[in-house]
């Protein structure tokens, strides 16, 4: 049976709340209204946005500290989240509390496919200049690559696959990648068997 991938995270970043009180407003009023209207204000955030609603996050704020509890697919949901919170005034530090769940057990190798395919479509990333490995769920972009802004696109898009818990940059920035530096570890995949044993 094919499985099914995610909708496709939006590229849209968190905008500032514009709402009519600001954070000199939010400052005037006691510790504990303040604590709770800054979790009514986060909580309809996260209720309302696109990319989180479906989760049922839940929001929480203690001496000015938000704090999200719940359950997403990616680590790029989990970074967006944080973003999110701290956009609205008021908030002084963010504490997430949030798990990356899949929909069932993921392999490396799977990991691997699947931030290829977020590699290839990412805009400002030439994967023959960086590609990934991953182990444990901890995938490290690799290869070498001129444009720090280039390795952020591509450590974004990484973390928009599934059972990513994190991202690491080995790229080095100099130089061109030598040839089929990226794909050693392809062909070593092939060469194991489905339990990872070289086969032969």
């Amino acid at each position: 049976m094919k499985r099914m991938r995610p909708p496709r995270f939006s590229h849209k970043q968190p905008e500032r709340d514009r709402k009519k009180r600001t954070g000199s407003e939010y400052s005037s009023q006691r510790p504990g209204n303040l604590d709770d209207d800054l979790k009514e204000h986060l909580q309809a955030l996260l209720d309302l946005d696109v990319n989180l609603r479906s989760y049922g996050l839940k929001a929480d704020v203690v001496e000015g500290e938000a704090q999200v509890h719940g359950v997403v697919d990616t680590l790029r949901e989990k970074e967006y989240a944080r973003e999110l919170a701290r956009t609205v005034p008021g908030i002084k530090k963010v504490s997430d509390r949030i798990s990356i769940s899949t929909d069932g057990p993921i392999t490396d190798r799977a990991v691997e496919f699947e931030v290829a395919e977020e590699l290839e479509a990412a805009p400002g990333v030439d994967t023959r200049q960086i590609g990934a490995e991953s182990s444990g769920g901890v995938v490290s972009l690799v290869g070498r690559a001129e444009d720090p802004a280039a390795i952020e696109a591509a450590r974004q898009a990484a973390a928009k696959a599934r059972g990513v818990a994190r991202v690491v940059s080995k790229v080095k920035p100099q130089g061109r990648p030598r040839p089929g530096e990226f794909h050693s570890q392809v062909r070593t995949d092939k060469e194991r068997g489905p339990g990872g044993r070289e086969e032969g």
